[in-house]
């Protein structure tokens, strides 16, 4: 395990996007990204995500020449066909779109379909509440978890991320509808640890802590149990019916990659149309200060709320570097041809 500053981070990120293809703005608004997620503590949609993103980029599975296309537009609703071009670039598009619309009437829902993959999820909440809006985003994805009772995958685990901002940082939310997501599993088995709380089953049906027989078995334990399960088949259903695009049965016939053909919601809503932009900001720091004051559980140190931590690593890493898996580094040293 190593430590990378920001900036050599983002550089050498962006030098590889370019090696594949990608032009200089696009290279820099997707290294810009993933170096945000990694250093914001989510290495797994972060400097881990860089070498698939470039192969699927060499298959011809991400249209880096495709931008969004508007397909109909219904007073604060727009919905656009992502073309599948670029996750990343796609999303940023759809949640400004948004933030435009509810500027002019207090809620702005753009729905994008037959995109790829938007990456960490909670990017495209943390851009809403940098410039005071709030929002709800959701994705679908290709079968990757059991439905509650069931072996085989057959339902996404459709990350969901709610954003309310505060007069100093913002609570966000992202969250995908399993206990943990693939992209945590990589991280903890490259660490070489143990889950802090069983996250599925291995192929002999034993809920397990290990994330190495979990990645092999695809029996991903959904959060909450049912409840988890639940709400990855409706945010699939919920996700389609806005956008007019694919469900998950249908994005697992495409069979591109993670989330090539999925349907995304950008729902924006501005402060200043509802309470006013400082009642929103003072309610909201007081949510986050009671949850903060509760009382920690047994062998806990402090209570947080969404996002917090997250903003902790934020200051942390960019004063001090990010951490990085050595492998990993070095894989993406090799896409941008630095030794």
């Amino acid at each position: 395990m190593s430590v990378v500053m920001f900036d050599e981070m983002k550089q050498t990120v962006k030098q590889a996007f370019l090696n594949a293809g990608l032009n200089e703005s696009q290279a820099d608004v997707c290294a810009s990204i993933h170096t945000e997620a990694s250093c914001d503590g989510i290495f797994s949609h972060g400097l881990n995500r860089v070498a698939r993103f470039v192969d699927y980029v060499n298959k011809g599975w991400v249209d880096i020449t495709a931008v969004p296309e508007k397909v109909k537009a219904l007073g604060s609703m727009e919905i656009y066909d992502g073309k599948q071009g670029i996750g990343i670039t796609n999303a940023l598009f759809a949640v400004e779109r948004a933030m435009a619309l509810a500027s002019e009437g207090g809620m702005g829902l753009v729905g994008l379909r037959n995109t790829s993959h938007w990456m960490r999820g909670g990017s495209y909440g943390w851009k809403a509440v940098e410039k005071g809006y709030a929002a709800i985003c959701w994705t679908n994805t290709e079968s990757c978890m059991p439905a509650w009772g069931a072996k085989q995958p057959r339902l996404g685990n459709n990350p969901f991320v709610m954003a309310v901002p505060m007069k100093s940082g913002a609570m966000v939310l992202d969250m995908a509808m399993s206990q943990y997501a693939y992209g945590k599993l990589q991280v903890t088995r490259l660490k070489g640890e143990k889950l802090p709380f069983p996250g599925g089953f291995d192929k002999a049906g034993n809920l397990t802590d290990l994330p190495g027989p979990i990645e092999e078995s695809m029996r991903i334990l959904p959060a909450g149990y049912w409840k988890g399960s639940g709400m990855a088949i409706l945010l699939d259903a919920m996700a389609a019916l806005l956008t007019g695009g694919a469900p998950t049965n249908e994005i697992d016939s495409i069979q591109r990659g993670s989330c090539t053909g999925a349907s995304q919601v950008f729902m924006v809503f501005d402060p200043r149309h509802f309470g006013g932009k400082a009642f929103s900001e003072d309610m909201a720091a007081s949510v986050a200060a009671y949850v903060n004051s509760s009382e920690p559980a047994e062998g806990q140190q402090q209570v947080s709320y969404p996002g917090e931590r997250q903003l902790n690593n934020r200051a942390n890493f960019m004063a001090n570097g990010i951490p990085v898996d050595d492998g990993v580094w070095a894989e993406v040293k090799a896409l941008a041809k630095r030794s």
